[in-house]
């Protein structure tokens, strides 16, 4: 635990508390303007779509300008996103700023996942992303329930206004990071190796299922009238947070990725039991516990995966890659799902949703192997 380290754990956690107060709250300021249930899921669906294909341009402009000035500059483009939408009159303004949004955030993701290359030194790479991959699931615990909370009292402008607060601190923080050395190449941009390509495929499907999940549990936790509309995204994180605790006192072993169809299977029973299990509020802690347990470690291990095979001249744009298969896998889901729950209920979308993860397990089942 470096003071290194640690500062990129907290810009991460920041990122992610913010972010996960705007994503379930956004849905029920453009139900407010006037969209409907499907409809609400729009924004969703171009801010991954900006994310996505803006990873492929901002991984690669990481390597060649440095990490810690991506970072700097992402956050506070991002605090200017934030403090329009608190003023935005209409939901048409949403969806006209919810693309170059998603570009900004595909920049300070993928410029602070390459970071860790800095920090972590190789043979703690599992270990160092396993405590690393708290600070997402710690945002995520909080963020949403905080979120909606002033959401019910306050309304969202309260919400814009201070995320964009937060942003500009976070901004601030990132100045403190040490130097990276950008490799300048008179070529320009350099793309990612094959080494990308498994990963990105794996993440794609189980994005496919996690599109809709921001979206739309909460809203259908308010139709059904439960008393925590934020229990499926909070005890995701949860759940998270419990398996990677777990996975801390056991360790990986020496190949970490021999782990990944096993999480996965854990997020697949976690899809099934959202749209087969009765009731409410059980029905969403249950299945968030679950499936937060193995999605959470996905991630972990495919970024470990890529931190070990990718090239390192070339790790940002790796982390494009990556992101750019889990943005757009989230954009599809979000527009499709939401197009299936809006016609034939939450239920349907869930079941849809624990089909796209299980066609991940034939490439994690062979990533495994090799």
């Amino acid at each position: 635990m470096t003071r290194q380290f640690a500062l990129v754990w907290a810009i991460t956690f920041v990122t992610f508390f913010a972010a996960f107060q705007l994503f379930p709250t956004v849905p029920l300021r453009l139900r407010a303007l006037g969209a409907s249930l499907a409809e609400s899921g729009r924004f969703m669906s171009l801010f991954t779509a900006g994310s996505a294909l803006g990873a492929l341009f901002t991984g690669p402009l990481g390597d060649r300008v440095g990490h810690r000035r991506l970072i700097v500059l992402s956050a506070s483009l991002y605090a200017l996103f934030l403090g329009a939408y608190a003023v935005m009159p209409v939901r048409g303004g949403f969806y006209l700023l919810a693309f170059p949004h998603g570009v900004v955030w595909s920049g300070l993701l993928t410029a602070t996942m390459a970071s860790l290359s800095h920090v972590l030194p190789e043979d703690r790479r599992a270990d160092g992303l396993s405590l690393y991959g708290l600070a997402s699931p710690g945002g995520v615990i909080v963020g949403p329930l905080l979120g909606l909370w002033i959401h019910q009292h306050w309304g969202f402008a309260p919400i814009g206004w201070y995320l964009a607060v937060m942003f500009l601190a976070l901004a601030a923080l990132g100045t403190t990071l040490p130097k990276d050395q950008p490799h300048r190449r008179p070529e320009g941009f350099q793309w990612p190796d094959a080494s990308a390509l498994g990963p990105s495929l794996v993440l794609f499907c189980v994005a496919l299922g996690y599109g809709a999940l921001g979206s739309y549990t909460a809203q259908e936790a308010l139709a059904l009238g439960m008393s925590l509309p934020s229990a499926f995204l909070s005890f995701m994180a949860v759940g998270m947070v419990l398996m990677r605790i777990a996975m801390l006192r056991r360790g990986f072993g020496r190949r970490p990725i021999r782990k990944l169809p096993a999480m996965l299977a854990g997020a697949l029973a976690g899809m099934i039991l959202l749209a087969a299990l009765p009731g409410g509020t059980a029905r969403h802690i249950a299945s968030a516990v679950l499936y937060g347990a193995g999605y959470s470690m996905v991630h972990t291990l495919l970024n470990a995966k890529l931190l070990e095979t990718a090239d390192p001249k070339r790790r940002g744009a790796a982390f494009g890659a990556l992101l750019f298969a889990f943005d757009s896998g989230i954009g599809l889901g979000s527009f499709s799902l939401g197009w299936i729950i809006g016609g034939y209920g939450y239920r349907m979308g869930w079941a849809l949703g624990a089909v796209a993860v299980l066609a991940s397990l034939p490439m994690a089942m062979r990533l495994s192997r090799h």
